[in-house]
């Protein structure tokens, strides 16, 4: 995996980009609609982890999905961000201290009224959200540890998914298909030389692609980590505690 590691701006200084969650808190109860927009797409990005938190609970996929989108209905409408606490510092503990909230105390009352009102404010999908938590391992990892690696390997999956969109979008889809295994290690399916053959690339500039690659995938996650912290000094605590999740 690539070195989780902060990279400088053009004066040599840790670059940190206004956060979308920085956004949120600062419009006190997403108030204004950059913040509520800002939410709702933070929201969309990492609801899998929540709901594979909600079926490690033992719930079985129809509570969880209906819990999930309940929950995401009660955040957009402000009603989990009316007091400040120290947890908001951290999205991923944030959401996951309000989701214990809910479960707890919110479900009962909710569940008397017709399940998430009618709205749908996160897309969910339902099939995909089986499949995955299908995959996870069958064995006594806590709700807690479950929702962490999920949420660490979700960050990971925005990622990739903005350096595809940004090779597509500069006509270079093949060469990050191709490329793309390197981000792991030193070796893909596929040889550099067989690479640099297949794409017309002499094998210097096939591994000056893949450490442009490399490069560009950490500057991608640490701003995706910033979108999901409060303060600055908060990023490089999280890159590291993702680092050990997925190690761990």
């Amino acid at each position: 995996m690539p070195a989780l590691e902060s990279q400088p701006d053009e004066r040599g200084l840790p670059h940190f980009a206004t956060t979308h969650w920085s956004v949120v808190l600062a419009a006190g109860e997403v108030e204004s609609p950059q913040a509520a927009d800002a939410l709702a797409r933070l929201c969309r990005a990492y609801w899998y982890p929540l709901y594979a938190y909600v079926r490690r609970q033992g719930r079985g996929s129809p509570d969880a999905q209906d819990l999930t989108q309940e929950f995401f209905a009660r955040v957009l409408e402000k009603n989990f961000l009316k007091s400040a606490t120290p947890e908001k510092g951290r999205f991923r503990s944030f959401l996951l201290v309000a989701l214990k909230r809910f479960l707890a105390n919110e479900w009962e009352r909710a569940s008397a009224q017709k399940r998430g009102g009618g709205r749908a404010p996160v897309e969910l999908d339902a099939v995909s959200a089986e499949e995955r938590y299908r995959l996870e391992p069958v064995d006594e990892a806590s709700a807690d540890r479950i929702y962490e690696r999920r949420w660490a390997l979700a960050l990971l999956d925005q990622v990739l998914i903005q350096l595809q969109d940004e090779a597509g979008r500069a006509g270079k889809a093949e060469h990050f298909e191709l490329l793309k295994p390197f981000l792991y290690g030193e070796r893909g399916p596929l040889s550099q030389t067989a690479i640099g053959a297949r794409l017309g690339l002499s094998e210097s500039a096939v591994k000056s692609a893949v450490h442009r690659l490399r490069q560009r995938y950490r500057e991608l996650l640490r701003q995706e980590v910033a979108n999901t912290v409060a303060n600055p000094a908060d990023v490089e605590d999280e890159l590291r505690h993702l680092l050990n999740v997925l190690n761990g």
